[in-house]
């Protein structure tokens, strides 16, 4: 009996850029992303259904809804006229900076490749297809980057080194460390927190957002939080995207005082992040972070670093 054309496939969420890392560093995180199923059919490609957070706001358009671009970018990639037939649990909030557009994507390209048989023992599925199907999708609503669907792919630290061509460096996290994520109700959509940066930096700024970088991953791999405190600084987008984050300046400062390596924005906000060294002290930064938003609602999350990135479920 034939196997039937469908797969679901799970991609976690993302914390893009870690602070100074614009556009190259992400770090994937626990528990939380985005769950999509893909059946492949002869007929119209559709959205079958979108359930979870912020489902409202998911487009049912299938040309304008990321997963259905992403999955229809890998089957015509690889030759394959049929359609697909698309259903999304949204783990993760629409505009929230934690990759909610990336690992929808990711998830539908998966899911896509897994029911056309790729998953199987003779024909693996290759990641850098994915991220390039994925890429598809995200560039309809956020842009040509792939600092959110690295770390979605592949799981733990990724460092982009180039998008054309397709170039991600997995970077080995040395230390179980663990991240606190607030959430506050505001939303702020990537396009527009792109399109206030500047174009340029000074010579001086560049140097040391470069060193900032590279200082943070050579941390990350070597499991040194002193060094993480000293790179996670972030000189470019954190000073102009503060003022679209009510409190930001207090939350960050809890977070530090509670005990953080680090804390920023992640990705385009409003999400702040906040790098702990345990759970225990994770804890702490999300319930000081919460109270510095000032009675402000907020998601919360507390979770390690995932070790693993999207896969079929």
């Amino acid at each position: 009996m034939m196997r039937k054309p469908i797969a679901t496939a799970f991609a976690p969420g993302s914390i893009a850029n870690l602070g100074p890392g614009f556009d190259v560093l992400g770090l994937a995180v626990d528990g939380i992303g985005d769950r999509v199923t893909v059946e492949l059919t002869d007929r119209e490609t559709r959205i079958a259904d979108v359930t979870g957070l912020d489902s409202d706001l998911i487009p049912r358009d299938p040309k304008r809804n990321v997963a259905a671009i992403a999955a229809m970018a890998w089957l015509r990639a690889h030759d394959d006229l049929r359609n697909v037939i698309v259903t999304i649990d949204k783990g993760l909030p629409m505009s929230g900076g934690l990759g909610g557009s990336a690992a929808s994507s990711v998830a539908g390209a998966w899911a896509a490749a897994a029911a056309a048989g790729a998953d199987s023992g003779t024909a693996n599925i290759v990641t850098d297809e994915i991220v390039a199907a994925a890429l598809e999708g995200e560039a309809t609503v956020s842009g040509r980057h792939i600092d959110n669907i690295a770390p979605s792919v592949f799981g733990g630290l990724t460092l982009v080194r180039s998008v054309d061509p397709i170039d991600i460096v997995r970077i080995e996290v040395h230390s179980p460390w663990w991240v606190a994520l607030v959430t506050p109700n505001v939303r702020i959509e990537t396009k527009s927190a792109r399109s206030i940066l500047p174009d340029t930096l000074r010579r001086s700024e560049w140097i040391q957002q470069m060193a900032n970088t590279s200082a943070l991953a050579i941390a990350f791999s070597r499991g040194d939080g002193d060094l993480v405190r000293r790179a996670l600084d972030d000189r470019f987008a954190e000073p102009r995207r503060a003022p679209l984050i009510p409190h930001f300046g207090e939350v960050k400062n809890a977070a530090l005082r509670a005990g953080a390596f680090g804390c920023s924005i992640s990705g385009s906000g409003p999400t702040v992040f906040a790098v702990a060294c345990d759970a225990e002290v994770a804890q702490r930064c999300r319930d000081a972070m919460q109270q510095a938003f000032r009675g402000i609602d907020c998601l919360l999350h507390v979770s390690a670093i995932a070790t693993r990135g999207a896969r079929v479920v």
